[in-house]
């Protein structure tokens, strides 16, 4: 840490007008809004890839980053830094319960020859949550005998190619399967001789993962989703940005279709076509 911090401390200090150039950038290509409360989360951010390049000032870094021959290379890898792929199998129990317990139920039960059932993970990052999503529901389908050959399909969507890269491996270490149940881990992974866990065929073939900036939402054809996971992406907007991605989010729910967001994430009516469901520190709603 003492290391980090002496280093951190070399790095050149922003400008309130550097400081809006950068954010006036991420928010035109990304839409993400950084207040000027996380200015050092910024300036850390691109020092450290700058120095990893050997670019020595914000303004030659920026001026990297237009360039036709490397520029968009490099502001995948720099979006990448910007992101924060803080996930895990199993993240927030709520809404996996509301999940079980209430969503996959209600669909089933209002569709007794139901086919197919298919979900969305935006912001999906490095497919954690993709992989959770398809294995309860499949545990779910397993237990209904009638309806288990219905054909789940997960789509995983992020702002990041490398975290999708990792997700299309789908071969995670034992710290980040370390909230799997047992009987999980045991249907769904094979362990491999180096310690870490490779997801099993038969769930790796239902999820597909694709590169996607939710701000462009409207350029993506996707058919109506059944269920859609949009957790902890909403944090990195400002307020009038989220309604517009809630409202596409929307869009592409079908008719009783369950949106399930992060539980810090709520916002006061947040669509006329939602209806909230009442359930313990979870928030999800099903479209009218």
């Amino acid at each position: 840490m003492v290391a980090l911090n002496s280093t951190v401390a070399r790095f050149e200090q922003m400008d309130d007008i550097q400081f809006e150039r950068w954010t006036d950038l991420l928010e035109q290509r990304t839409g993400m809004h950084l207040p000027r409360e996380r200015r050092s989360f910024l300036e850390t951010s691109l020092g450290l890839r700058m120095k990893e390049i050997g670019v020595h000032n914000y303004a030659a870094y920026y001026e990297h980053l237009q360039s036709e021959r490397y520029g968009q290379r490099e502001w995948l890898t720099l979006v990448d830094r910007l992101t924060v792929h803080e996930t895990r199998f199993f993240r927030h129990q709520p809404s996996i319960d509301v999940l079980e317990q209430i969503i996959l139920p209600v669909l089933f039960d209002s569709e007794a020859d139901r086919k197919n059932l298919q979900m969305w993970s935006a912001g999906c990052s490095t497919g954690e949550e993709a992989y959770t999503l398809g294995m309860v529901a499949d545990q779910f389908l397993q237990k209904r005998n009638s309806q288990k050959n219905c054909y789940i399909s997960i789509i995983g969507m992020d702002i990041s190619v490398p975290a999708l890269v990792r997700a299309r491996k789908a071969v995670y270490n034992r710290y980040k399967v370390r909230y799997v149940p047992d009987n999980y881990l045991n249907n769904y992974f094979t362990a491999q001789q180096d310690g870490r866990y490779q997801v099993k065929e038969q769930l790796k073939k239902r999820v597909c993962f694709v590169p996607f900036n939710i701000i462009d939402m409207k350029k993506v054809l996707l058919e109506p989703m059944d269920i859609i996971f949009c957790q902890n992406v909403l944090i990195y907007f400002n307020r009038d940005r989220r309604k517009q991605i809630i409202h596409q989010l929307v869009r592409r729910l079908k008719k009783g279709g369950f949106l399930v967001m992060g539980a810090g994430e709520a916002l006061n009516n947040p669509h006329p076509e939602l209806k909230k469901i009442d359930f313990a520190n979870a928030l999800a709603f099903v479209k009218k």
